[in-house]
């Protein structure tokens, strides 16, 4: 049976540079709706209005039985939620996530926002410090990819950059590291081989070297990392009730480098700290 190697040509991941920013134009366009009163179908409208404009379409929507743009989840929801009447509170930890295909490609990407507004400031504090180690990590795994030998050093790298940030103040213990729900290669299909776990595994997994689009997508919890399924058959909601954070950004290895796609600056920012520099896709 034909299987498609999971490395791409320089041709095809310059095909992959689009996507990736519609899909940033997506949710920077959501970003200043994240506030008290907004529904999140209303964020969701906006977000495919982003998509249609720039010529490309909804990967989500090409998923079997999902009908939005966009995942919207809400404090103790971690991922797929469903976008609809909910309105958003102030203090609400809301991930989004969201994708766009373009000319055949795909992007995919996921930020984490807190509400503004009147809100408990301790919850508040607590929620921005689970966001912030939730986007450290996957900048920790982005950055891995610089010099990484194999897949399972980028989710060794994500772990071991949670544990260093300390105990949550809701648990006493460490952050919890969502285990059935993984990150993933990207390309002609939103989702493809091979899985990215975002944590230690004893299997090295594929090797990393020019051609690998790998979308680095780490889900923590403040609390414990069982989950389960709610009655909709997609929102995904920590057992404990305790709050969850998701980022994400689709990024390519390439001969010269490593450039995030679906970050306008390819990831300057958030890679500085750790002293990687992306290079464009030559």
């Amino acid at each position: 049976m034909f299987r498609r190697s999971i490395y791409k040509t320089p041709a095809q991941l310059q095909s992959m540079v689009e996507p990736g920013l519609i899909t940033a134009a997506a949710l920077d366009a959501v970003a200043p709706l994240i506030w008290p009163g907004v529904s999140t179908l209303e964020l969701d409208t906006e977000a495919n209005r982003v998509i249609l404009e720039r010529g490309g379409e909804s990967n989500f929507q090409l998923v079997r039985g999902y009908h939005h743009t966009i995942c919207v989840s809400v404090n103790e929801e971690v991922v797929h939620g469903i976008p609809g009447d909910r309105v958003l509170e102030a203090g609400d930890i809301v991930s989004v996530d969201g994708g766009a295909q373009f000319q055949g490609w795909n992007g995919d990407s996921a930020r984490t926002f807190i509400v503004p507004g009147e809100a408990d400031a301790g919850l508040v504090a607590r929620r921005q410090e689970l966001s912030r180690v939730t986007e450290g990590a996957m900048w920790a795994g982005i950055a891995a990819m610089a010099s990484a030998s194999h897949i399972g050093d980028l989710g060794a790298a994500i772990q071991e950059y949670i544990e260093a940030q300390g105990v949550s103040e809701v648990s006493g213990r460490t952050y919890g590291i969502l285990r059935e729900y993984v990150g993933h290669g990207i390309g002609r299909k939103m989702h493809e081989a091979p899985s990215v776990f975002n944590y230690r595994t004893p299997d090295p997994g594929a090797e990393i070297k020019p051609g690998l689009a790998l979308a680095i997508e780490p889900m923590v919890t403040a609390g414990g990392e069982e989950t389960f399924v709610e009655d909709d058959d997609w929102t995904v909601s920590t057992i404990d009730g305790s709050d969850g954070s998701h980022w994400e950004h689709s990024v390519a290895v390439h001969a010269d480098g490593i450039w995030v796609l679906t970050a306008e600056d390819g990831g300057a920012a958030g890679l500085a700290p750790f002293g990687v520099v992306p290079t464009p896709i030559a």
